[in-house]
C-alpha cells in the first residue's frame, strides 16, 4: 500500500474524523499538546499555515511541523492558507505532511500543483473559501483526494459557522466523486451533525476541542454528535 493510499484508508475507516486545528492549541507547550491529542485518539492533526498575505494572520511554518512529526502517527494535514503554495510545497513534503490542502483561490493554484502532491505520494486536498461557489470543484473531479469547505472566513479561530455552509457541503459532496469532503470553521456539538448530514466526514475542530480539559472526551463527544440521531451520517 502506498503512503497516499494508507492515509486515505485511515481517513475513510476512521470516519467521522475529528481533526484538531493546531491554530487553537497552547503554543507554549506545543509538543505536549501533540502528545495529548495523540493519546486522545485524534487520527489527524490540522496545521493551519498562514502567510499574512492570503489571510491577515501569521502562524507556524514547515520547520515547526517537521520537529513534531515523530511524536505521533496521526495524519498531518498542512492547510496552506498562502498566496503561492507551489513555492513552498516541497518544504511541507519534506516536513512529513501526509495530506496537503491548498486553496483554489491561491495565485498559483493549478492541477499541476495537485499532481505534484500525488507524485510525491501524499494526499492532495483543495479548499474553498466561503465566497467560492461549490461548482468550482466540477472541473477538478478526480484530481483531488479531499475537498475542505471553509465554513468561516479563513485566518482566525473562534468564528461561528456561516449560514448556508451545510448546503454548500452538500453541493460539494455531489460534485466530488469519491473524494473525502471536509469542513473547517465553527464546528462544535451543534453544527457537526448538520455538516455530517450534508456529506462531510472530516471535521476541523478548534475551540470545541481545545476549550475542553479532556481532549479524549472532546474527540469522542464530537464523533458521537456527528453520527448521532438526526445527523444523517453513516455510522
Amino acid at each position: 500500500m502506498t503512503r497516499r493510499d494508507r492515509v486515505l484508508s485511515v481517513l475513510r475507516e476512521s470516519s467521522p474524523v475529528i481533526a484538531p486545528s493546531m491554530l487553537k492549541c497552547d503554543f507554549a507547550r506545543l509538543a505536549d499538546e501533540v502528545d495529548l491529542l495523540d493519546a486522545a485518539g485524534a487520527k489527524a492533526l490540522h496545521w493551519d499555515v498562514m502567510d499574512g498575505h492570503f489571510v491577515p494572520n501569521l502562524s507556524y511554518g514547515a520547520m515547526v511541523i517537521a520537529d513534531l512529526r515523530e511524536r505521533t502517527d496521526a495524519v498531518f494535514d498542512a492547510h496552506l492558507m498562502v498566496s503561492e503554495p507551489g513555492k513552498y510545497l516541497d518544504e511541507y513534503l519534506k516536513a512529513g505532511c501526509d495530506l496537503i490542502t491548498v486553496h483554489v483561490e491561491a495565485e498559483d493554484f493549478s492541477v499541476d500543483l495537485l499532481n505534484r502532491m500525488r507524485d510525491a505520494d501524499v494526499a492532495a486536498g483543495i479548499c474553498l473559501n466561503p465566497e467560492t461557489p461549490a461548482e468550482r470543484v466540477r472541473d477538478l473531479e478526480g484530481r483531488f483526494d479531499l475537498c475542505l469547505v471553509m465554513s468561516v472566513n479563513p485566518g482566525f479561530g473562534g468564528q461561528s459557522y456561516l449560514p448556508g455552509s451545510s448546503e454548500k457541503i452538500a453541493a460539494v459532496a455531489a460534485s466530488s466523486g469519491a473524494a473525502i469532503v471536509g469542513v473547517d470553521g465553527g464546528i462544535g456539538p451543534d453544527t457537526i451533525g448538520p455538516a455530517a448530514a450534508a456529506g462531510a466526514s472530516y471535521f476541523v475542530c478548534g475551540s470545541s476541542v481545545f476549550n475542553r480539559e479532556d481532549y479524549a472526551a472532546a474527540v469522542k463527544d464530537l464523533g458521537a454528535a456527528a453520527t448521532g440521531p438526526g445527523s444523517g451520517a453513516v455510522r
